[in-house]
């Protein structure tokens, strides 16, 4: 295309300084010698822009894909604002936006300027010479000019492409308080959860609380652990858990335990069986249903003892028969 461009323009300027005298003369002539000489280059400029068009529309596709968005194009009050106009102006952004516009201005002025003084003494020479000969050379000089800038712009995107991805990059990380922020508006306060969390918490134990007067015993390990243990005969099932916890909880459960007359029985390895394996409303698994059982049969039969005397019920918690898989050391 280049090689075309460059020998339509020669025959443009030629047949633009070779007028016989009627064409001089003749309206009419000079306004159909134009339409030719629009006709022999439109084809070759028309390329020339389209292949403009296109790159100028390829190059962002190839940086970051090509969209089109009609919100862009919306009115907002806000973008009439001449005090925020003038802070992206002369903020941080604006400034630097003007010195790299500047550096790219300077940094192709002075490449042009360059090449313009190096090919100087050919432009000079240009007048001397034939009109085919000189449209030639110049056409050539045009398209190493042409060349030079375009190498030059090249180069300042391969610097400006990796800055610009860089920075955007750096734009969408958020700081630690913008996390926060927008934690709060996706998930809600982590202050507010928190203290929700701890309300449900203290309902929950205090439900638990509440259900311990029921329990039918109270086996723990024996400080650290505590589980409240009930058995309905009237109803077919297991033994369920109504209460359980460690440390301070299950010392609140032996003292509600004691105050509402509930046995307490010290059974270190079922206590940690029975806590690691079955949550609060539960069943105890079938694997402790000897050992649990063992231990309400001891309770019935204390209850029985108090009631009508006889021989005193013993058991020994460490013969109880709890399983490997639910053994907690």
């Amino acid at each position: 295309m280049g090689s075309s461009l460059i020998a339509d323009m020669a025959a443009v300027m030629n047949e633009s300084l070779t007028l016989t005298q009627k064409q001089i003369f003749d309206p009419m002539a000079m306004v159909h010698h134009f339409m030719h000489m629009i006709e022999i280059i439109s084809f070759d400029l028309g390329m020339f822009l389209a292949v403009t068009v296109f790159a100028a529309l390829a190059a962002p596709a190839l940086i970051g894909g090509w969209n089109f968005s009609t919100q862009a194009m919306a009115f907002k009050p806000e973008k009439m604002d001449p005090i925020k106009g003038l802070k992206r102006v002369f903020g941080p952004q604006g400034l630097a936006e003007l010195a790299k516009a500047l550096g790219k201005f300077i940094l192709i002025g002075a490449i042009s300027t360059a090449i313009l003084w190096g090919i100087r003494d050919q432009l000079l020479t240009l007048g001397s010479q034939e009109v085919n000969v000189a449209m030639t050379d110049l056409g050539y000089l045009t398209l190493w000019v042409f060349l030079a800038i375009t190498a030059s712009l090249i180069l300042i995107a391969l610097i400006d492409v990796p800055f610009q991805l860089w920075n955007h990059n750096r734009q969408l990380r958020m700081t630690k308080q913008e996390v926060k922020d927008e934690m709060k508006q996706t998930d809600g306060n982590p202050e507010v959860k928190g203290r929700i969390r701890r309300m449900q918490i203290q309902m929950s134990q205090q439900r638990m609380m509440q259900d311990i007067p029921s329990a039918d015993v109270v086996i723990t390990n024996p400080t650290h652990y505590a589980v409240a243990l009930r058995y309905d005969q009237s109803r077919p099932g297991a033994p369920i858990v109504v209460a359980k916890g460690a440390d301070l909880i299950s010392q609140q459960i032996r003292l509600v335990a004691q105050n509402n007359e509930v046995p307490i029985l010290a059974a270190p390895p079922l206590t940690r069986a029975v806590y690691y394996s079955t949550e609060i409303g539960e069943e105890i698994p079938s694997g402790l249903y000897i050992a649990v059982a063992q231990v309400l049969a001891f309770v019935f039969q204390l209850r029985r003892y108090r009631k009508q005397g006889g021989k005193k019920p013993h058991l020994n918690p460490e013969d109880l028969p709890i399983p490997e898989e639910f053994r907690r050391d």
